[in-house]
């Protein structure tokens, strides 16, 4: 049975420790500072969620700890809160980022996003807003055919009609491109763990054991637009697609 969840989802945990291996600048200054369009990064992915009803931010640091914590804290948008956690394992993979968290967040559902993507609110809005069954968790997930050097770098998404089935990289066969927008169930902690203790430190490991148990639905972001922002050329990309679009409405 699907019902929507009793308590609208306010909270957002945004993963911003990595340090950006492949977004090289002579300054070496953590991606998520890097203007877009006149704007950093981070602060960009903070003001999106917050037009789709984010309240309460969750921000896991750990490359260039001090100078992302002081661009949260000062730049957050208006009316929203911005708790920051720092992750001493954050030369890990991301999943260990989300566990830094799980304290705060047992309780109740989240959004999890990455400080390194860009989207559109209302993709994150109707996932704020999408009925779930207990314990589901939901990823918002591109099945539009992609480039062949955009797939090669995501991370793909098999399904079985709308219930994901597996999720990885390394899929040779799948249906769809995983966004990074995410709003989870706090078992998802749990599953994170368990895929800890068998080697797997990221974000998908924890998926993989949640959708083992039938509990990741996909919900597909349409013709929405999307960046993952891991080189200089996917910051120019991502200009060019904003600088393209009028200014989205605050939700």
């Amino acid at each position: 049975m699907i019902s929507v969840p009793p308590v609208p989802v306010r909270d957002a945990v945004v993963l911003a420790a990595g340090n950006g291996d492949r977004f090289q600048t002579s300054s070496h200054q953590s991606k998520l500072l890097q203007p877009v369009l006149g704007r950093p990064l981070i602060l960009r992915t903070l003001q999106t969620a917050a037009d789709a009803g984010i309240s309460t931010f969750h921000v896991v640091v750990g490359y260039q700890s001090g100078a992302v914590r002081d661009i949260v804290t000062k730049g957050a948008p208006g009316g929203t809160a911005v708790h920051v956690t720092y992750n001493p394992e954050w030369h890990l993979e991301n999943g260990v980022s989300v566990l830094a968290v799980a304290e705060s967040l047992r309780r109740r559902r989240f959004a999890l996003l990455m400080g390194d993507h860009l989207f559109e609110s209302r993709v994150l809005s109707r996932l704020l807003r999408t009925p779930v069954r207990a314990r589901e968790s939901l990823l918002a997930v591109d099945t539009r055919h992609a480039a062949t050097e955009m797939a090669a770098e995501a991370t793909k998404v098999r399904l079985d009609g709308d219930r994901i089935t597996a999720i990885g990289k390394t899929l040779t066969t799948y249906d769809a491109l995983d966004t990074g927008l995410f709003v989870c169930d706090p078992v998802l902690f749990d599953a994170l763990r368990l895929a800890r203790h068998a080697g797997d430190t990221t974000v998908s490991g924890g998926i993989r054991q949640l959708a083992a148990r039938r509990l990741m639905r996909a919900v597909d972001v349409g013709g929405a637009t999307w960046c993952d922002i891991d080189t200089i050329a996917d910051l120019e990309t991502a200009e060019d697609l904003l600088g393209s679009q009028p200014e989205p409405e605050v939700a």
